[in-house]
């Protein structure tokens, strides 16, 4: 019995595999991001509560920009703002109400900003995360 025991448990480990590789997304090409966000400056003033979300458009690396959601002023999440489902171009931009963001194509794609999670549409891919870390009043987002 302990034998079994064993047995099932190491193959229990052995499938289990990191969430930190890459997405394997073949519409989104890999970046490389290293960015910071001074929480004191008063264009992210949105991000000082929590249930607000603030887009940054600017040139810190992304595909399209990144979507940055304050859930509880200590926990934040961040994604990429490029439809993962779609090839970068004119529509796959996406725009945000509340806590969704909508993919401006025809499709219909939709995504959850807090989980990243597809809400509505098609595809296979949720939104591209980042990782996200507050120290003082500084956001670093990498990946």
């Amino acid at each position: 019995m302990k034998k079994i025991v064993f047995l099932f448990n190491f193959i229990l480990i052995v499938s289990c595999s990191s969430d930190d590789g890459p997405d394997n997304n073949q519409f989104l090409p890999n970046v490389s991001i290293n960015y910071q966000i001074n929480l004191n400056l008063p264009q992210f003033n949105d991000l000082d509560f929590p249930g607000n979300h603030f887009i940054d458009r600017t040139q810190n690396g992304s595909i399209r920009g990144i979507i940055i959601y304050n859930i509880d002023n200590v926990q934040y999440s961040a994604f990429e703002l490029s439809d993962p489902n779609h090839t970068p171009n004119t529509c796959s931009t996406q725009s945000v109400e509340g806590i969704t963001s909508t993919c401006d194509c025809d499709d219909g794609n939709s995504y959850n900003i807090v989980t990243g999670q597809q809400t509505a549409g098609e595809g296979q891919f949720g939104l591209r995360r980042y990782s996200i870390r507050r120290d003082g009043n500084t956001l670093s987002i990498t990946n």
